[in-house]
């Protein structure tokens, strides 16, 4: 009987076959049942129709990969197949993996995108504006690079007023991206106008660094407004729908957002010509109100005012007099037809009143009794009243007087004769 292995042995022997046998295979499959472990490994399986394996891409292949292993992505898988001991199970060691059909920059490039999307990276309504007129503006490019060069060739002849400063970066290669979020954060933290993120055109992989997650981030988060100007106009990268405003090439963004000073001379002239237009309608429009107030004044001035109420005064006299007059004239009309009938009236009374004292006196005198003087008369009244001696009965107390004399008597018997 041969001599029987451990399992160990067995595993081990088998390892060595399959590690010396497959060295590097390409392996064609859709991904499911991805991990990604704390440790920064990445387990998955590799399956078709009718198979599936293991595998696994450990931290330092994995850190390397530009897009995002996803459930269902179909890719190829390059590495070396390996046995597991401890289980005894084989699996697929990836080195690398790329998209079946499809570059790994470029799906990397649109699942970024379409992640940041999502996130509202894009939004038109949080784009910052550009001020219209930039004092200070901050380069974020190579110090070297014919970028730089151009920006500032038209800065000069652009608008030279504005001041350029230089965040020297790196813009190609796996430090790229780290290279441009320090310098865009360290122009953030200054007080510029605008910051421009450029370099000139390449390959994919040449631009890669601006399709990074920390480059989008560090624009996104930026207080300043950002302009992204990387590559050719073809060129489309990730910072370029992050940024406050996207270029096509590094020369075109100090075009679009710095003014041109031929423009502004020219339409400083436009201005002037205006104004002095404009000073010439209003210094001619001052002085019609000035001329319409002097006019107004005198109208409305303190001796014209007075002159006015004694015109008035003088008309109101006059018509007062002349009023006064007519009334006068037809009261005195009226009265003097009145006044000739009163002064007949009264004459007529006066004469009346006159007759009738002369009858009163010519009365009185007849019945005073010093005028009574002839012998045997006597004048008889009852209490203060004259009476005629019919009026008296038997018992009637009455004064007996003539001139001279008054006596009291009573009537004690009256005969009739």
């Amino acid at each position: 009987m041969q001599q029987a292995i451990t399992v160990s042995t067995l595993n081990e022997q088998i390892k060595g076959l399959l590690e010396s046998t497959f060295v590097r295979v390409y392996v064609e499959g859709e991904l499911s049942r991805i991990t990604h472990h704390n440790s920064g490994h990445i387990y998955f399986t590799l399956k078709d129709s009718g198979s599936a394996i293991s595998g696994v891409m450990f931290r330092g292949n994995a850190s390397k990969l530009k897009f995002r292993l996803e459930e269902g992505l179909k890719v190829v898988v390059e590495g070396a197949i390996t046995l597991y001991k401890p289980r005894g199970s084989y699996q697929i060691n990836a080195f690398n993996i790329e998209p079946a059909g499809h570059g790994a920059l470029a799906l990397a490039f649109e699942q970024l995108k379409a992640r940041l999307s999502e996130q509202g990276y894009f939004n038109p309504e949080i784009k910052k504006p550009m001020p219209k007129f930039p004092k200070r503006i901050a380069l974020v490019t190579s110090a070297t690079g014919a970028a730089l060069q151009d920006m500032q060739r038209v800065a000069a002849h652009r608008y030279p007023l504005t001041e350029l400063y230089i965040y020297d970066t790196i813009v190609q290669g796996d430090s790229a991206a780290p290279s441009i979020v320090n310098a865009i954060q360290a122009a953030d933290a200054q007080d510029f106008d605008v910051i421009v993120v450029s370099r000139g055109g390449g390959s994919m992989e040449d631009l890669w660094g601006f399709n990074e997650e920390i480059v989008a981030n560090a624009i996104y988060q930026a207080k300043t407004p950002i302009v992204s100007a990387v590559g050719h106009e073809i060129d489309w990268l990730i910072s370029d729908f992050v940024a406050d405003l996207r270029a096509p090439t590094p020369s075109a963004a100090m075009q679009m957002i710095l003014p041109d000073q031929n423009e502004l001379l020219q339409t400083i002239d436009m201005l002037s010509q205006q104004m002095g237009q404009n000073m010439q309608q209003k210094l001619y429009s001052a002085n019609e109100r000035l001329e319409h107030l002097k006019s107004s004044y005198e109208r409305n001035s303190i001796e014209q005012r007075i002159k006015n109420r004694l015109d008035e005064i003088a008309q109101l006299k006059s018509r007062f007099e002349q009023s006064m007059g007519y009334t006068l004239e037809n009261r005195t009309r009226q009265l003097t037809p009145i006044a000739e009938n009163l002064t007949r009236q009264a004459n007529s009374n006066l004469i009346q009143k006159q007759n009738t004292l002369t009858t009163l006196m010519q009365a009185l005198q007849s019945q005073d009794p010093k005028l009574k003087s002839k012998k045997g008369f006597a004048q008889i009244t009852k209490e203060g009243k004259v009476l005629d001696l019919s009026e008296l009965e038997v018992g009637d107390s009455f004064e007996a007087m003539d001139a001279f004399r008054s006596v009291t008597a009573k009537v004690e018997n009256v005969k009739q004769f």
